[in-house]
């Protein structure tokens, strides 16, 4: 599934609060993906079980979401527009 020329967009969203001494730490961040399909990519239930797979566990192999993992909440959604 094409992904490239803007079909995939992610807009990322950061929360900080400040810690009890008075330092502001980044303590969530979501990332909206926007994916413009294709009529037959959105009809064909394979497909869409794929990109739904692909969103549940790609957290787990990006580098920037496991190096803040530990510390900042990490939350993602996808949607999806015909293209």
């Amino acid at each position: 599934m094409p992904a490239s020329h803007g079909r995939l967009v992610a807009d990322v969203t950061g929360e900080v609060e400040k810690t009890g001494d008075g330092v502001i730490v980044l303590r969530r961040v979501h990332v909206k993906y926007t994916l413009r399909a294709d009529a037959d990519v959105l009809a064909d239930a394979d497909k869409r079980a794929a990109i739904d797979r692909v969103v549940g566990f790609h957290a787990k192999k990006c580098p920037v979401a496991r190096s803040i993992g530990g510390s900042v909440d990490l939350t993602t959604e996808l949607e999806l527009v015909l293209a």
